[in-house]
This record gives structure tokens, C-alpha cells and sequence, in this order.
């Protein structure tokens, strides 16, 4: 079989097309050769990669004694380092400057300024690798330099402590989404993983939303609840998106985005960027992740005050319930049911790196992005497909996103309202104009 027959490069839209000979299907390493020559003309851009964290909790954000180009020590081996996002064909990076939900008020946006502060030193230390992006066209111009763009998302609305003006000053020093909430409820709008009280979004998180577009940032709608996801996408003037999320139809984890959202992600032109932690791909996993949680609070219970009994229980329930390795088609098959039900314009990689913990096979590190892409292109995706899920599809809500904010700051000022003191409404309301 001639490799002429295989593969013949044509070129629309700027990217080279595989055409395949009706007799013939291409290895795993012709795939890969097609996958690499994509990622060489658009940028994979991943949605959210919790490396931050990561690196606060090991060094406490030192990075004199932090090397960031092999994060491999056996000890505390980080999913990420700039080795492996290289190996991965990673042209940028959302990273997540998340901080824990039990921090409140000032604290809460402490601790973010010195995760964002952490991106900004992590940048600048490795100027021939990484680059701060700010702007669709900034990431493919770093990407275009042989950098990878380095791009700051806010995990949890507790991170602006109920101010406007926290708000717009995040976004002033690089934040550019903010995912609206995490695990537990804020004041103006529901987790999917909380007892309801605001029905989806109240009228300060409306207020929210608004000042978001006409800033220019994503608005986020992992973690929340699927009646703050539809609240949203009736609010929002511009494309909003998932940085890191599942299928529910396929997972029903509350984390997940049911079909009906994606119906609708799809006439917002938004986007839905697919979580890799075996949790939210595989059911099973869930409900074993959920046995665990019961079992660590039942030792808990038994063992007030003696955190060592708690541990050694748990290493022995461990044992006798260890994690099975999801296989890398229950993972793929995600990302083929949001095709499916939203358009492959509507899909896009968004791994939670370094925040979760049970990957599936080959997708252990930042390094496996290429085995996800063939195995996406062995069920037929094209490289047009592959350039959209790898990058293009997130530049366009990007796009979108800054696009409706210049439009909006032609008309609108600043939001000058505060949240209610029950939490739900605002006092003086004012449309900005």
C-alpha cells in the first residue's frame, strides 16, 4: 500500500484536510502526524488547568525553589509541567486560579490576587515557553511565536466577595472568565452541588452577568446549577461557555450539562469544554467516588480528633475498593455526544489538571492531549473537526465575548449597585448608562 494512496494534504480555511483512499485506514501514527500538523497551525487551547493550586500547595507559591519545567518528583508529581504541555502540543493554557469555598469576604479575594499574582511571576520566569495572553488575537500571536499563551480564569463567584468593583479590578489584572460558582451556593446564584436557595440566579447575579459582558469576561457555568445555567442564558448578551464539564445524558453527576443546556449552548454560540476526571466521564466512578466520601465521613464520626485512624481506615477501604482506569473511549464518547446534540462547533477541551485525580487511560498528564485527538479523528472526525475542538472554537467565543464588550461600553458605565443584605436583590439599581 503506497502512503500516497493514505493521505494527500489539501488546503481550505488555512488547514491541511486528510482524504483517505476508499480501500485504506490510516494508523494510530498517521493520525498523530495529521493531529500534530493541526496543532502547529491553531492553538490547543485547554480551559481550565488547576496547576496554581497546585503549586501554592507544595511551595506556597515560591517559585525560587520551584522548577516548573518537570514537575515529575515522585513525592508530589503535578499533572503539569512546561516538559509535558510541549509534548502535548499546548498552544494555551486557562489556568485556574481557584481558592477553596470555606475562605469568605476579604480572604477569599486575597487569595486570589496572589493566585493571579502566582500566573503573572510563572509567566515571566519562563519567557521562552510561556506567555500572558489577554485576547483571542494575543493567544494566537504567542502561539504563532512558538510560546504558549498563558490565560487566568476565576474559579467561584466567592472570589469578588459581592462587589462590582472586586469584579472589574480582576479582570483589570488579567482574569478574563469567571466560573460562577464552585461546590457551594454564593449569595447571587446556585452550585449544582448545593441545597437551592436562589432558584438559579438572583437579581444581583443578574447585575453579575451583565457587568461581566460588558467587561469582556467569559461567563463560566461549570459547577453551577442547571436552573442558573438556563438564568444565565437568558441574561447574557454574549456566548457564554463550560470551561470543565460532561455530558449529563451519558454521567448523571449534578456537575454535568444536560441536553437540554447543550440545545442551548448551541443558539447562544457558546461552548462546552469536556472535563477528563473519571468522576463526572463514568458513572460508576461517581458512585464509588460517593461511597468513599460516605465511607471518610463515617470514620470521621467514629474517630473524633484522631485524623491518623481516619487515614488508615480509608487506606484500608482503599484496598479493599480500589478505582478501575476508565478507558480513553468512555471519555471520547462525551465529546461525541455534545457534538452530536450541540454541533462540533461546540466543543472543547477543558481537562481540570492537577484538580482532579482518576484520569482515564492515556490521559494521565498534559502530555496526552494527541492520544484524545486521534482517538477522535478514528471515529471520523476530520482535521476540521479536530482544529475547532482544539482551539478555534474557544478564539470564537473569545471573539464574541470582546466583540459584544466593545459594543456595550460605547453606551454603558460601570455597574454601581450592591448586593441586597438578604442577598437577593440590589440597591441602587442602575443600568450603567
Amino acid at each position: 500500500m503506497k502512503r500516497g494512496l493514505i493521505m494527500v494534504a489539501v488546503f481550505g480555511l488555512g488547514l491541511a484536510n486528510v482524504v483517505l483512499a476508499a480501500d485504506t485506514t490510516p494508523s494510530d501514527l498517521e493520525l498523530e502526524a495529521a493531529v500534530r500538523e493541526v496543532l502547529r497551525e491553531v492553538p490547543l487551547i485547554d480551559g481550565h488547568n488547576d496547576a496554581p493550586w497546585a503549586i501554592r500547595s507544595r511551595v506556597s507559591n515560591h517559585l525560587d525553589g520551584f522548577d516548573f519545567r518537570d514537575t515529575t518528583d515522585p513525592d508530589r508529581p503535578m499533572h503539569t509541567d512546561i516538559a509535558r504541555l510541549r509534548a502535548g502540543g499546548v498552544g494555551g493554557q486557562f489556568w485556574s486560579v481557584w481558592v477553596p469555598v470555606d475562605l469568605e469576604g476579604g480572604d477569599a479575594v486575597v487569595t486570589t490576587l496572589e493566585q493571579i499574582d502566582l500566573v503573572q511571576r510563572l509567566t515571566a520566569k519562563y519567557p521562552d515557553d510561556l506567555e500572558l495572553a489577554l485576547t483571542a488575537d494575543d493567544v494566537v500571536r504567542i502561539h504563532g511565536e512558538g510560546k504558549m499563551a498563558s490565560l487566568i480564569g476565576m474559579e467561584g463567584g466567592h472570589s469578588i466577595d459581592n462587589s462590582l468593583a472586586v469584579l472589574r479590578q480582576l479582570y483589570a489584572v488579567g482574569a478574563r472568565y469567571m466560573t460562577l460558582t464552585h461546590w457551594k451556593n454564593v449569595d447571587w446564584v446556585d452550585a449544582a452541588t448545593d441545597t437551592p436557595v436562589n432558584d438559579g440566579l438572583s437579581p444581583f447575579g443578574d447585575i453579575v452577568v451583565k457587568e461581566m459582558n460588558r467587561l469582556g469576561m467569559l461567563v463560566d457555568l461549570s459547577h453551577v446549577s442547571a436552573a442558573a445555567m438556563h438564568d444565565v442564558l437568558d441574561v447574557s448578551r454574549a456566548p457564554v461557555f463550560f470551561s470543565h464539564s460532561c455530558a449529563m445524558a451519558l454521567n448523571a453527576h449534578p456537575r454535568n450539562v444536560p441536553d437540554d443546556v447543550l440545545v442551548r449552548i448551541a443558539e447562544k454560540d457558546g461552548l462546552v469544554m469536556i472535563n477528563f476526571g473519571s468522576y463526572f466521564v463514568d458513572a460508576k466512578i461517581t458512585e464509588r467516588h460517593a461511597a468513599y466520601k460516605a465511607e471518610e465521613l463515617r470514620l470521621e464520626t467514629l474517630n473524633p480528633g484522631d485524623p491518623q485512624a481516619v487515614k488508615d481506615g480509608m487506606k484500608a477501604w482503599l484496598a479493599d475498593n480500589p478505582l478501575w482506569t476508565v478507558p480513553l473511549g468512555e471519555l471520547a464518547d462525551h465529546f461525541d455526544h455534545v457534538r452530536e446534540i450541540a454541533g462540533v462547533d461546540h466543543v472543547g477541551i477543558g481537562s481540570d489538571y492537577d484538580g482532579i485525580g482518576a484520569l482515564p487511560k492515556g490521559m494521565e498528564d498534559v502530555a496526552g492531549y494527541p492520544t484524545l485527538l486521534v482517538e477522535l479523528m478514528r471515529r471520523g472526525w476530520s482535521r476540521e473537526d479536530i482544529a475547532k475542538v482544539a482551539g478555534l472554537n474557544i478564539l470564537r467565543v473569545m471573539r464574541a465575548a470582546e466583540a459584544v464588550a466593545a459594543e456595550l461600553q460605547k453606551t454603558e458605565s460601570p455597574y454601581e449597585v450592591r448586593i441586597d443584605d438578604d442577598g437577593y436583590g440590589v440597591h441602587e439599581e442602575t443600568s450603567g448608562s
